[in-house]
C-alpha cells in the first residue's frame, strides 16, 4: 500500500547503520562466516534487545549492486535505473542537471600495442589526478558541450558532459580486466549516436594529452548515466535527513534522494563524531561503512571481521545518543569467499523501545533466522522504522 499518506512528524529520531556488504557464507575450514567468526560483544548485545531478521534486497536469488542495494533502504523501488556515473558524480560535488551524461573514469595504462596493462594507472596522486583533470578540462573540444573532468582518488575520476540530447545508452570502455584493449564506446539505442560519437571525440583527444603521464597514458570509461527524475527522502517521509559516509558514490546516493552530507573523516569513530555533531539537527541518519564491502571483495575473511570487531567498539558512543530507533543493516552481501555481491539475504534488527525483541542472542546470519522479522523485503526498513518511531497515523477509520 502507499503509506505515504499516514506519514506524521514527530521528534524522535531514527539512525540507519549500513555495513556496505554486511552479509557472509561459512568459511568451508570452520563453518563460521565472518560475523560469526568476529569478537563484537556491542552488536550481540545490541541483537538481544532488538527485532531481528534478514532482508531480500531485490528478488530471490538476485544479486544487487550498490545503487539497488540503498535505493531498497531507503524504501524506493530497487529496479529504478541509474548508473554509476550519476552517483560518483553527486559523490565528488558536481550537481548534476538535466542536460548532463556522467561516467565513472579510471586512469589507466597500456603498452604500446594499446593492451590494457594497469586498470588503475599506478594509483596516481591526488595532486596528479587533478592536473590530468584540469588539462583534460581546459584542452579538449567538445563543440556545443560542456566537459566537466572532477578529480577522485588516486586513479579514479568522473567526466560530466552537459549538452543537449545526450543519451546514457552507451556500452562501457573498461573491460574490468588486463590483457585486452579497450574498446571505443558504442551506442546501445537508436537515439545514442550523437553521444558515441562525442564521447568517442573526447576519448581520441585525452589519448593525446595522456601521452605525457605514463603511466597513466590512457582511460577507462564505466556506467554512463542522466539523474533519474524520484522524489526527495526528506518530503517522502517528512525526515530531516543527514549522511555520513566516507565514499563518493555514497554520499552521491545520499544527495541523489535529497539528503544533507555532513563533512567527516576516513574512520568510523570519526563518523561517530559527526553523528554527535549534527545530532540536534536532523530527525534521520545514514551512517555507511564502506570496508566491510571492501574486505568482501579483496577475499580477506579476517579483515571483514576485524572491520567488524574495531567498528563494534565505538558502538557504546552511538547507543550512549539513544536514537528512538537504531537500524543495523547491510545494502547486500559480498562474501569473502565470492569476492563479490552476492544474492543471500542481508540480517537487519531494528533496537526500539516499540518492538518486542524476540529470542536472538547474536548478531550473525544465522541466528537471525530464527528471529522476529524472518525474510521480509528491504524496502520495507523505512516504512517499519517509521512505525516504530510513532511516525505513521492509523489506516481507515
Amino acid at each position: 500500500m502507499d503509506f505515504k499518506p499516514l506519514v506524521a512528524r514527530n521528534e524522535k529520531k531514527i539512525v540507519m547503520l549500513v555495513f556496505d556488504g554486511l552479509g557472509g557464507i561459512p568459511d568451508p575450514s570452520t563453518g563460521l562466516t565472518e560475523l560469526e567468526t568476529a569478537r563484537v560483544p556491542n552488536l550481540d548485545a545490541i541483537a538481544k534487545k532488538s527485532l531481528c531478521g534478514n532482508s531480500l534486497v531485490v528478488d530471490y536469488g538476485i544479486t544487487p549492486g550498490s545503487g539497488p542495494g540503498h535505493f531498497a533502504l531507503f524504501g524506493y523501488d530497487p529496479e529504478i535505473e541509474i548508473g554509476r556515473g550519476v552517483l560518483e558524480a553527486l559523490g565528488v560535488g558536481h550537481r548534476m542537471e538535466k542536460n548532463d551524461l556522467a561516467a565513472r573514469g579510471n586512469f589507466a595504462t597500456v603498452d604500446a600495442n594499446g593492451v590494457l596493462a594497469d586498470r588503475r594507472g599506478g594509483f596516481p596522486s591526488s595532486e596528479r589526478n587533478r592536473e590530468i583533470c584540469r588539462r583534460l578540462e581546459e584542452e579538449i573540444e567538445l563543440p556545443g558541450c560542456e566537459l566537466f573532468a572532477i578529480p577522485g582518488k588516486e586513479h579514479r575520476f568522473v567526466l560530466v558532459i552537459r549538452g543537449e540530447g545526450l543519451s546514457d545508452a552507451l556500452s562501457e570502455t573498461d573491460p574490468q580486466k588486463t590483457g585486452v584493449i579497450p574498446q571505443p564506446v558504442r551506442s546501445l539505442g537508436k537515439n545514442a549516436k550523437k553521444s558515441e560519437k562525442i564521447v568517442n571525440s573526447f576519448i581520441a583527444q585525452a589519448e593525446k594529452i595522456l601521452k605525457d603521464y605514463r603511466p597513466q597514458n590512457m582511460l577507462l570509461l564505466r556506467g554512463f548515466a542522466k539523474s533519474p527524475d524520484i522524489g526527495p527522502f526528506p518530503g517522502r517521509y517528512g525526515l530531516r535527513s543527514c549522511a555520513i559516509a566516507v565514499y563518493p558514490m555514497y554520499k552521491g546516493i545520499a544527495k541523489l534522494v535529497g539528503m544533507d552530507v555532513a563533512e567527516c573523516g576516513a574512520t568510523f569513530p570519526e563518523q561517530i563524531d559527526a553523528l554527535e555533531r549534527n545530532y540536534n539537527g536532523y530527525d534521520f541518519f545514514f551512517i555507511h561503512v564502506k570496508e566491510t564491502d571492501s574486505a568482501g571483495h579483496a577475499g580477506d575473511f579476517a579483515r571483514k571481521s576485524r572491520v567488524l570487531e574495531e567498528c563494534d567498539g565505538s558502538l557504546p558512543r552511538l547507543l550512549a545518543l539513544k536514537p528512538d530507533c537504531l537500524i543495523i543493516t547491510g545494502d547486500h552481501s559480498t562474501p569473502s569467499l565470492l569476492r563479490e555481491h552476492s544474492f543471500h539475504p542481508v540480517p537487519v534488527s531494528f533496537l526500539t523501545e516499540n518492538a518486542c525483541p524476540d529470542s536472538v542472542e547474536r548478531f550473525t546470519e544465522r541466528a537471525f533466522m530464527s528471529g522476529g522479522l524472518g525474510i521480509f523485503p528491504a524496502r520495507k526498513i523505512m516504512q517499519l522504522a517509521l512505525a516504530f518511531t510513532l511516525k505513521l497515523k492509523k489506516f481507515g477509520a
